[in-house]
């Protein structure tokens, strides 16, 4: 065990992060939870030479630069990488399934597989990162909120994977060949599924069945829509030895309910 370093302390990386400290890593962070500013350079490369494995979740810029790449790139040599992607990288593939010897960068993602390209040519462990969704990310909170929706869109599909498999996909890939891994479940579905199964879980009235233009979606949101692929998570089952503990979305959302009953009866 040695010092971990990322870059993005956000949500997902967050996860990971926890999962590090607990199996007894060092980690220090820059991002919105970490305890360095990303332009503070000299705290940075002090911290960043001191680490043995670096993992990024930043995103790209609009041209696919990476930021992490760009300012600390000549500090990264020697180095465990890990990036968290997205599978946004392979584009629509009209429901079909996609695995890691697809063509990236087609559609609305190339931003995301330029950077994506950029950190496999260092050798880093791309970790590909389908709809994300856990504690405070979920359609129980959109239920909450009032902002789920139904959308009359047969045949609409799409993978995801729980926060907690992402930390667990980390981990795993610490001992991996450098290369590109898809992090999904085990069932792609429609997001109308999700919502429907989060609604009974919560014995809620499911939100009514709209069309695209009846919902009012954002510009994001209606590009979301647009793509439908499934996710296969074969190679990483082969070669990081990587299990969904919530293989479907219905173990899945059944954690936070049980998460969230035992935080309010604790």
């Amino acid at each position: 065990m040695a010092d971990f370093f990322i870059f993005g302390l956000g949500y997902a990386a967050g996860f990971a992060a926890a999962r590090l400290t607990q199996a007894g890593w060092t980690v220090a962070a820059t991002g919105a939870n970490g305890t360095l500013a990303f332009d503070d350079d000299a705290a940075v490369r002090a911290a960043l030479a001191r680490a043995t494995h670096v993992l990024s979740s930043v995103p790209p810029g609009p041209d696919g630069a990476d930021p992490v790449l760009a300012h600390y790139g000549d500090a990264l040599g020697g180095k465990w990488l890990g990036y968290l992607s997205s599978t946004g990288v392979y584009g629509d593939t009209g429901g079909a399934w996609v695995d890691e010897s697809a063509p990236i960068g087609i559609g609305r993602r190339t931003a995301r597989a330029t950077a994506d390209s950029a950190w496999l040519a260092r050798g880093a462990r791309c970790l590909r990162l389908p709809g994300i969704y856990g504690p405070g990310r979920s359609a129980f909170d959109r239920l909450r909120g009032g902002t789920a929706h139904r959308i009359a869109l047969p045949g609409q599909v799409f993978s995801r994977v729980h926060v907690d498999d992402i930390a667990g996909g980390v981990i795993a890939a610490l001992g991996a060949p450098p290369g590109a891994y898809n992090l999904a479940d085990d069932l792609p579905c429609s997001q109308n599924t999700v919502t429907e199964e989060a609604a009974r879980l919560l014995r809620w009235p499911p939100p009514p069945l709209q069309s695209m233009e009846e919902a009012g979606l954002s510009p994001a949101a209606r590009a979301f829509y647009a793509e439908n692929r499934r996710v296969a998570n074969g190679k990483a089952r082969r070669v990081l030895g990587w299990r969904p503990i919530h293989p479907t979305y219905r173990e899945g959302l059944r954690a936070i309910l049980a998460a969230e009953a035992r935080e309010h009866h604790g």
